[in-house]
């Protein structure tokens, strides 16, 4: 019975490649939110206001 519970339970490269596909992207996206932050020269950074 626990061999045909276990045999069920995916791999470890199958859980570690998941969390990579999820930690790669969110990593990349933070790194960029905080370079924007930084380098962003003050007419490309948001206001408060929207000019028409």
């Amino acid at each position: 019975m626990w061999e045909y519970i276990i045999g069920r339970f995916p791999t470890t490269m199958i859980i570690s490649c998941t969390a990579l596909a999820f930690g790669v992207p969110v990593t990349i996206y933070k790194i960029n939110q905080l370079l924007h932050h930084h380098g962003d020269p003050p007419w490309k950074k948001k206001s408060g206001k929207k000019d028409r």
